[in-house]
């Protein structure tokens, strides 16, 4: 271990031990001094609202005192029996004891899960345990002086001693500089986010995968990365239910890739399934050409675009008490997309418009995008609306008087995906064919937009565009769009488009940093790829699909003729 490491993991705010973590190339500024202006009480709160600090990441420690005796008061010995357990034992007189070694085996134990529901914590002063406690508001009896208290010292003291420690500054793992503790707080609550979604409710590990195309698992290992064993991704659902059933875990799968008789066979294993699909903000370039994500999403109860049944994301926002904070945030993040002309697969460049067009002027402006009509998203969500014409002579019926604008989808145009309608057909119902440039600037022209399930339906509320939904994507029923599909009574609620955000770009997925290869928020991502710092590292596999999708494209063309 480097120094720099050593020194790292001293202090009580540091990052998870992320296996592909680098050190930085650049030679970074000595820390700064710790800031003399901070709130005690707002980084007290902030650190219990992320539960972060020293080996969050570490196993969850289970009470067995409290099994024994529920109603006793439970003590938490932070000391092993042969040091200081006579001490301990005179301290905790009449009180249910959990000795906690400092690491089981060599996995870390996550203190958050240690102490929760304690009444007593007894350790020596160097262990960082007391500081977490004194957060809490646990009493705190300490054996011998250390950093983070002596014996004697009152709460106010330890609670003293705790604040000194979470002001040192945190290095900024995405930059050269330095992270203040709110901002720490914050980047870490992130990551025990990701680690809890890896782990389930009940604690169970995301062990196995199948279904991952060969070009994405390098970005699937760190997206579902877990402290303790590796994650196996199996090339056959039988070998993955088989690893997943040996070690007890949970089996993510791709929808799309896996048999449709899995989720049965796993369930009488007793094996959970935990559907992963590309993000909505997902990279520079097609998945189809190969581009491996920067963001998915990661589901327990369902997936978000099958309104048959529930999703984690239908559930967080129906659920969720969004904060202040939390609104601002998402404000800022839309805010940001829009200006740097990010989409799914793209980020700003200018549109051009095909020949045949109409003059647009003193006209309502609709853009219909097309969608691969054997997506997912359709088939589950379309509620029976799956072709790409039938939508555009909707449109048309609806909108009689509209400029229509008919977008291709790049999957479809280069070959690799169905839903291709020809453009003296498309024409006969549309005013235009807006092929090349970004769906966002196209976005920023239109008034309105009607789709079956398309991301660009999101997209388009972020830039204050109208959206007519003919089936039920996961954002429609919120009171945002207008509903042509039959959308589920569990969406009851109103949302404002903050909230929506919020819920959909910040609590739901999980994105990658490109430079750095660390699991990233939302805002990262955003200012990599508004930067062009997000290369494909795949890059020599773009040209070889171009030329597959274009083969493809000339045999269609040949049959249909």
């Amino acid at each position: 271990m480097s120094q720099n490491r050593r020194r790292a993991a001293t202090r009580l705010l540091r990052p998870p031990p992320f296996p592909w973590a680098k050190e930085p190339k650049a030679k970074r500024a000595s820390a700064p001094n710790p800031s003399s202006d901070l709130d005690r009480g707002a980084v007290f709160a902030a650190l219990r609202e992320a539960r972060v600090g020293g080996d969050f990441w570490g196993a969850e420690w289970t009470r067995k005192a409290a099994q024994r005796n529920p109603s006793a008061p439970i003590t938490i010995v932070r000391t092993d029996r042969r040091h200081g357990a006579a001490d301990a034992v005179a301290a905790a007189e009449g009180e249910e004891f959990e000795f906690v070694a400092p690491h089981n085996g060599d996995e870390a134990i996550d203190p958050w899960s240690a102490l929760a529901g304690a009444d007593h914590r007894i350790a020596h002063g160097k262990d960082e345990w007391i500081a977490l406690a004194s957060v809490l508001g646990v009493r705190v009896t300490v054996l011998s002086a250390g950093r983070f208290g002596e014996p004697g010292h009152s709460s106010e003291d330890l609670e003293q001693r705790a604040f000194e420690a979470l002001r040192e500054p945190m290095r900024d793992p995405f930059g050269e500089g330095w992270l203040e503790p709110i901002a720490a707080i914050e980047t870490l609550g992130d990551w025990r986010r990701t680690l809890d979604g890896n782990r389930g409710a009940s604690g169970e590990r995301i062990v196995a995968a199948c279904g991952m195309s060969w070009w994405k698992r390098d970005e699937i290992r760190r997206f579902l990365w877990s402290p303790g064993s590796p994650l196996r991704i199996a090339r056959s659902d039988r070998h993955a239910l088989d690893v997943a059933t040996k070690q007890g875990g949970s089996l993510a799968v791709w929808p799309s890739r896996v048999a449709s008789e899995l989720e049965e066979v796993a369930s009488a294993r007793g094996v959970k399934l935990v559907r992963v699909e590309d993000g909505f903000v997902r990279s520079v370039g097609l998945g189809s050409n190969l581009v491996p994500p920067l963001s998915i999403i990661v589901d327990r109860q369902g997936i978000h675009y099958d309104p048959s049944q529930p999703s984690d994301l239908e559930t967080l926002l129906a659920t969720t008490q969004f904060s202040h904070a939390m609104l601002e945030r998402a404000e800022r993040l839309r805010a940001a997309i829009v200006k740097a002309g990010i989409s799914k697969y793209a980020s700003g460049e200018g549109s051009r418009t095909s020949a045949g067009e109409k003059s647009s002027q003193d006209r309502r402006v609709v853009l219909v995008p097309v969608q691969v009509e054997d997506d997912m998203s359709v088939l589950a969500g379309g509620g029976g609306l799956t072709s790409n014409l039938e939508l555009l002579r909707r449109v048309r019926a609806l909108e009689p008087e509209a400029d229509i604008w008919w977008r291709p989808h790049p999957d479809v145009d280069a070959g690799h995906r169905k839903g291709a309608v020809a453009d003296d057909e498309a024409l006969q119902h549309a005013d235009r064919i807006v092929r090349e440039g970004a769906m966002s600037d196209l976005l920023s022209q239109a008034d309105s937009l009607h789709t079956i399930t398309s991301l660009s339906g999101f997209e388009a509320l972020m830039r204050g565009c109208e959206v007519t939904c003919h089936g039920v994507p996961f954002y429609s029923g919120w009171g945002l769009t207008r509903d042509l599909g039959n959308v589920p009574s569990r969406r009851e609620r109103c949302l404002s488009l903050a909230e929506l955000i919020a819920g959909v770009l910040v609590l739901y997925p999980r994105y990658l940093d490109p430079v750095t290869g660390l699991p990233c928020p939302p805002e990262i991502l955003i200012r990599r790829l508004a930067s062009g710092d997000a290369a494909n590292r795949l890059s020599w596999v773009e040209p070889i699909r171009r030329v597959q999708g274009q083969i493809t494209r000339r045999l269609r063309a040949l049959v249909a003729r």
